[in-house]
């Protein structure tokens, strides 16, 4: 029988590492690398590409876009090397990580972009499911939130659709937080005062 301390190790450390790769403010770093400001103070203070698109830099939008899918990704494939099992937990706490990142007093982003790469490393079938419909809404609508949420939605119905059964619970929790997240953005829907991509206003 194994030590309680060796039990528990394993999942910790995929924990905490998902946790500390999530909690990377990427859009918040670029901005202020390259001299766009402090994101926090811009647009819906949102730290996505969405809000960074709002400075006008595309090149940093994308990067940051490009940046939050991989550190979903990277959490994932890390610890199913290293601790072949916790790939759940990972994804979870990298998700967590990025909503609520210690650093920014845990005023984080909305997660869509990081769901992706979580869904890429999990199973890129659903993952790809989900880039077809957040990529596809986005660009016919040019509604953010409305995208992200539909996305999100996407990914615990094309796990179970794909006999990714055991991650059902895991992406029906992260789904309700996406949706969570976006209330105010659901307040503006409701209002018909939610601003499309490129606008100035608060989103």
């Amino acid at each position: 029988m194994l030590p309680t301390e060796s039990v528990w190790m394993a999942p910790t450390c995929a924990l905490v590492l998902g946790y500390l790769l999530g909690s990377i403010p990427f859009g918040v770093l670029l901005t202020r690398a390259f001299g766009a400001g402090d994101l926090r103070r811009i647009g819906s203070g949102n730290i996505g590409a969405t809000n960074v698109l709002r400075t006008g830099r595309k090149g940093l939008a994308a990067a940051t876009l490009l940046l939050d899918v991989a550190k979903g990704f990277v959490a994932v494939v890390l610890v199913r090397h290293l601790f072949p099992g916790d790939e759940l937990l990972a994804a979870a706490a990298v998700f967590f990580g990025h909503c609520y990142p210690v650093w920014l007093k845990f005023r984080g982003g909305k997660g869509v972009a990081t769901l992706m790469g979580i869904l890429l490393a999990l199973a890129w079938p659903c993952g790809l499911v989900y880039a077809v419909v957040w990529l596809g809404l986005l660009a016919g609508l040019r509604i953010s939130s409305v995208a992200g949420m539909a996305a999100a939605v996407s990914a615990p119905v094309s796990a179970a659709v794909f006999g990714e059964f055991d991650a059902v619970p895991v992406l029906l929790a992260l789904m309700l937080i996406v949706v969570w997240k976006h209330r105010g953005n659901i307040d503006r829907l409701l209002d018909g005062t939610e601003p499309r991509v490129g606008g100035r206003a608060r989103g």
